[in-house]
């Protein structure tokens, strides 16, 4: 019986360890590799093409959502699993337009996730219990009616991708090297994301970027 081949991708190495050891534990999986920010999770999920890959929503230099949209650009058939603390509404309906086959919380028992690795590696859909009939069909009905979207949504995947390293803190420079591209282009893409959302700082994109979720605060450890 072949095994179930998985990518993890989060940004915490304590969590990414805990859950290669349960994963491994099971007879019929197998961690292929590990992914700490979103970039490196697109660029594994290109070169290694596990059958699930464990999605978390917020991670450095591009959030799960985006990784997510990349993958399944250049892999349609890719099983992302998202495992998230998050809840709400907004996150649940951008991950599955996104194309994420299952959303589990990090509160579930290990059973839980391992049953939700089994159905979104045989071709299934996994919610988390919590996640309610009501909550899919009204989404779903929202996007076919065409209704109105949030100010976010009226940028392109590449401007959300700026957006974010730009509310991270890096520079035009680190910018234009991780996209390729020139940093008169990053300039370019950051006065038509400035002229979008209606702001003229950065620290307006960076409370714009923690509202909505692309960016957490930074965590103070302890020394």
């Amino acid at each position: 019986m072949s095994k179930i081949r998985i990518l993890i991708c989060d940004d915490h190495t304590i969590l990414r360890d805990g859950i290669r050891l349960l994963l491994d534990a099971q007879p019929d999986m197998e961690v292929i590799a590990e992914a700490a920010d979103g970039r490196e999770a697109v660029e594994k999920a290109r070169a290694l093409k596990p059958d699930v890959i464990l999605m978390d929503i917020a991670m450095p230099l591009l959030n799960g959502i985006e990784a997510t949209k990349q993958i399944r650009r250049e892999q349609p058939d890719a099983r992302v699993l998202v495992l998230t603390m998050y809840e709400n509404d907004e996150y649940i309906a951008q991950m599955l337009e996104a194309g994420a086959a299952g959303y589990v919380l990090k509160k579930v028992a290990g059973s839980e996730l391992v049953y939700a690795i089994h159905a979104v590696g045989h071709g299934e859909t996994f919610l988390y219990p919590s996640i309610t009939r009501r909550l899919v069909e009204d989404y779903l009905r929202r996007v076919q009616a065409g209704q109105e979207r949030e100010t976010f949504d009226g940028l392109t995947d590449r401007e959300r991708e700026i957006l974010q390293l730009i509310a991270e803190g890096h520079a035009t420079k680190k910018i234009a090297a991780l996209l390729n591209v020139s940093g008169r282009t990053v300039q370019n893409h950051r006065a038509h994301i400035m002229e979008k959302l209606g702001m003229h700082n950065r620290s307006e994109l960076i409370r714009y970027a923690l509202e909505k979720g692309i960016i957490e605060l930074p965590v103070k450890r302890a020394e």
